[in-house]
């Protein structure tokens, strides 16, 4: 599990930032970076890179590996770093506090500033490269990518979706983006795997998640990864969240990613609500999204 390094920021000094930001430089080229060039991207002398790698190593905010040669490498706790720097220089966030969720492929902390904020850290293809590399569109032609350009490319595609879809659909709202890290507006609400609705709600909620995915598809974007893991539900309405591997409609596959949305989300409330689900067919509902326009499952139904 990758640690809040917010509690070290007060001790980093501009030039712990100084390297940091040459081994991201160094990065592009190399999955470690050899000792002698460090000084060259950081431009730092040997005896500061030195001392600042020793700082930087007790921190845990980079690591080293002797291969054919002694080579450094950001640890996301150095990315994080650079990247809450970056926020704390553009006034966007104050401080760091409690986590909001921990998961396979993203970090959540809450984020003090002017409103409650959230902080997001992706961490896609850090434990697993080679597996995201082939499945995420903008790493899978790329020669040599290592995952600090899939978990910023991520964190890009996600803020870019955010930012068309708000206030149109029911997002969280966009604040700041910077490298791997995506600031949004905080979102109340229970997470929809973990809500126990009444017979009375499972149709009026269903058809709001759906009514946003359409939302969603007339603002010209396919979330293609829904699931009841990333839909809040609260007293007034629902938040569709979790855009990273979003398609725009001009996509290839944006009717088939359309269609398997619909499916998911379809598939839970049956699997969950089997008595007040309305039997409905998936490519009717996506039919709809695309056409005339969605308005409820029952309409769809029969």
């Amino acid at each position: 599990m990758v640690q809040n390094v917010a509690t070290h920021m007060p001790e980093l000094e501009p030039a712990d930032f100084h390297l940091l930001s040459g081994l991201e430089h160094g990065m592009r080229f190399s999955e470690w970076v050899a000792t002698g060039k460090i000084p060259e991207f950081s431009r730092l002398d040997d005896e500061e890179v030195d001392y600042r790698i020793d700082r930087c190593m007790d921190q845990g905010l980079i690591e080293r590996k002797t291969i054919q040669y002694t080579g450094y490498r950001l640890t996301f706790e150095g990315y994080d770093a650079l990247a809450l720097h970056t926020f704390a220089e553009r006034d966007t966030v104050d401080g760091v506090g409690a986590p909001l969720g921990v998961g396979k492929e993203s970090d959540v902390y809450e984020a003090r500033s002017f409103e409650p904020l959230a902080l997001k850290y992706h961490r896609e293809g850090y434990t697993n490269f080679r597996e995201v590399q082939k499945e995420r569109e903008y790493t899978a032609e790329k020669a040599h990518r290592s995952w600090l350009y899939t978990a910023r490319k991520a964190a890009e595609r996600e803020y870019e979706a955010l930012e068309a879809l708000y206030p149109a659909v029911s997002v969280p709202k966009p604040v700041d983006q910077n490298r791997h890290a995506v600031v949004m507006a905080k979102v109340d609400g229970v997470e929809l795997s973990r809500v126990e609705l009444d017979s009375g709600q499972v149709v009026g909620v269903l058809d709001l998640v759906l009514a946003e995915m359409a939302a969603a598809h007339r603002a010209g974007y396919v979330h293609a990864d829904m699931s009841e893991y990333n839909v809040f539900v609260a007293s007034d309405g629902v938040t569709v969240f979790d855009w990273p591997q979003s398609v725009t409609v001009e996509h290839t596959n944006a009717g088939e990613l359309l269609e398997r949305d619909v499916e998911n989300v379809l598939g839970y409330f049956e699997r969950k609500y089997p008595q007040e689900t309305p039997a409905v067919d998936t490519s009717t509902i996506a039919g709809a999204m695309t056409g005339d326009g969605f308005e409820s499952v029952d309409e769809c139904s029969g």
